[in-house]
């Protein structure tokens, strides 16, 4: 089992920038494909983005692409999202997720059905 603590969101303005963390104890952090969700109000989970054991490829959300960048630290038992150019849009609670399954695809990594662990989420709020 791992547990999964999310960490630096907060309120920013249009077109700043954030950077999410998200620190896994338990079992071996790099055993698991990690991804990142968010949840506006009112609307359903949604993929952001997710990163494989080794760091070595990547998946992203159209709506995100060339704005994020997923990546980890198996040293340190952690992954980020660096989340630039913010939108009003982005505004959320963001989730990170644990993905145990040795087969990983766009879309398995983008289910979050296929996830297995969650974090308890972070608030990012964005103003215009």
């Amino acid at each position: 089992q791992v547990q999964l603590v999310e960490s630096g969101g907060g309120l920013v303005q249009a077109g700043d920038s954030l950077r999410l963390s998200c620190a896994a104890s338990g079992r071996t952090f790099s055993s698991y494909v990690m991804g990142w969700f968010r949840q506006a109000p009112g609307k359903e989970r949604e993929f952001v983005a997710a990163i494989t054991r080794s760091g070595g490829k990547t998946y992203y959300e159209d709506l995100v692409k060339g704005r994020f960048t997923i990546s980890r630290d198996n040293a340190k038992n952690t992954a980020y999202l660096q989340m630039n150019s913010l939108k009003p849009e982005d505004t959320a609670v963001y989730y990170c997720a644990a993905y145990s399954n040795w087969y990983i695809d766009y879309e398995k990594a983008s289910s979050g059905n296929e996830y297995n662990y969650w974090g308890q989420g972070t608030q990012v709020t964005v103003s215009s």
